[in-house]
């Protein structure tokens, strides 16, 4: 029975995706330490360290179907260890003596991070996928929706108006920079490690530098200049790019939650019948979806001290850190992914309550456009006269009630440089939306293809 929510049957699917639990699954574990100790046998062969036939017959036997797990893990729990049991189950799985030659030279640790980082491959290609779903998604909702003028925010507040392709650029453009960040991280992650127990290499003599070297072209990883068995910081890297990705995504949901509100109803998460708000309240359209991908992102944000705790490993080896980090990359992916996922859905199906946009550019009686009035009259008054009469203006109507042309128009410091004309002109939030949609323009062109 599952126990905890990344396995969960019944909640799985809420904090992970199945590609992440079929790359980190046990099964998987455990191919890629076979996957790793498989080339060290084929490598070595062809170096003459190790017989021939001894490295054919690991190669061939090197799949984790000959390899009892319920027999490995009662065994991994006899001995506190996690490859000694697995060398001898596949010299048990080997014909003849081959495998006394499994594992030449190489130490535990060489094993599990290599293997680590090929499921790290594997699940950066998972999510990079789905970060480029999501940037997709908002970057065609910045073209369509690049001149639909709607409200724009600070401090939770009406400020000035923007246009909704202008807010998903800026959603386009992050995710285009975090996809960057994983490609630039990628050769300091993808890294393997053969170094031997305490990172010399010297049970391999004259021969440690060229294994090495033939083993990672042979698995496709980056060589490193000396080992980081006690080095960590990739992998705290990984984290702290992972969480912004993560935290990117909460940031999208966040802001369909809010515009989601009855009472702003700009935004809605894709809805379809059968989709329950509530066990008491019928009329309930809630954000689920949104609200997991907030929770998700923080509960990412919240693996980063772990990861950069690991950073401080202790002398050559250290296993307090590969613990840590055997807990917490599993737990980094899922929730990461899970995340994008969720969030490439909701992005896909976005609703756009263009009507209510254009509705709430009129709450405030004008008030919004306050800044258009101010430069204005600041043409002939200076900009912090100008400051000065239109923030009387506008905190007396905000006080009172009515509208900002009419108080406008009936003071007279205003009504003696600006006609009715003038103040129409300035209070259409259509035409004050700046260079909004050139800022559009260049996040597509910048991000195309």
């Amino acid at each position: 029975m599952a126990a905890y929510v990344i396995d969960s049957v019944l909640f799985r699917d809420q904090f992970g995706t199945a590609e992440m639990r079929d790359i980190f699954s046990d099964e998987t574990t455990v191919q890629r330490w076979l996957d790793v100790e498989s080339a060290l046998a084929k490598v070595q062969e062809e170096m003459g360290i190790i017989p021939k036939a001894a490295a054919r017959e690991i190669q061939a036997k090197a799949k984790v179907e000959n390899i009892d797990l319920v027999e490995l893990k009662a065994e991994m729990d006899r001995t506190s260890h996690p490859i000694v049991p697995l060398l001898r189950a596949m010299k048990k799985a080997c014909a003849g003596d081959a495998g006394e030659y499994i594992h030449w030279g190489a130490t535990t640790q060489d094993i599990v991070d290599t293997g680590t980082i090929l499921q790290i491959r594997d699940a950066l290609a998972v999510v990079e996928n789905h970060m480029r779903a999501v940037h997709q998604n908002v970057r065609d909702l910045a073209k369509k929706y690049r001149d639909v003028t709607m409200v724009g925010r600070s401090h939770g507040q009406q400020a000035l108006p923007i246009t909704f392709g202008f807010k998903a650029a800026v959603w386009a453009e992050e995710m285009r920079r975090n996809i960057e960040r994983v490609q630039q991280m990628r050769p300091r992650v993808l890294v393997g490690q053969f170094s031997g127990a305490v990172g010399t290499l010297a049970a391999l003599d004259d021969n440690g530098i060229e294994v090495q070297e033939r083993l990672f072209k042979e698995l496709g990883l980056g060589c490193p200049a000396i080992t980081w068995h006690v080095s960590r910081d990739a992998i705290a890297e990984l984290a702290c790019v992972l969480s912004i990705c993560a935290n990117t995504a909460g940031k999208i949901a966040h802001e369909i939650y809010s515009l989601q509100k009855t009472e702003t109803a700009e935004l809605e998460e894709p809805f379809a019948t059968g989709k329950v708000g509530s066990s008491t309240m019928p009329h309930k359209r809630n954000p689920p979806a949104c609200e997991t991908v907030i929770a998700l992102a923080r509960l990412v944000r919240g693996l980063v001290p772990s990861a950069i705790e690991s950073v401080m490993a202790e002398h050559e080896r250290d296993k307090v850190v590969l613990q840590m980090e055997r807990e917490l990359i599993p737990r980094l992916f899922s929730m990461t992914d899970a995340a994008l996922k969720k969030i490439a859905a909701v992005t896909a199906g976005l609703s756009v309550r263009t009507q209510n946009m254009e509705r709430n550019l009129y709450v405030q009686n004008g008030l919004l456009l306050s800044e258009a009035v101010m430069m204005k009259l600041g043409e002939t008054l200076g900009r912090q006269e100008a400051h000065e009469i239109v923030y009387r203006i506008c905190m007396d109507v905000f006080e009172k009630g009515g509208s900002l042309k009419d108080a406008l128009m009936a003071d007279p410091e205003v009504a003696s440089r600006l006609n009715e004309a003038d103040i129409d002109a300035m209070l259409d939030p259509h035409a004050y939306t700046g260079k909004a949609g050139v800022f559009v323009d260049r996040v597509v062109q910048q991000s195309a293809g």
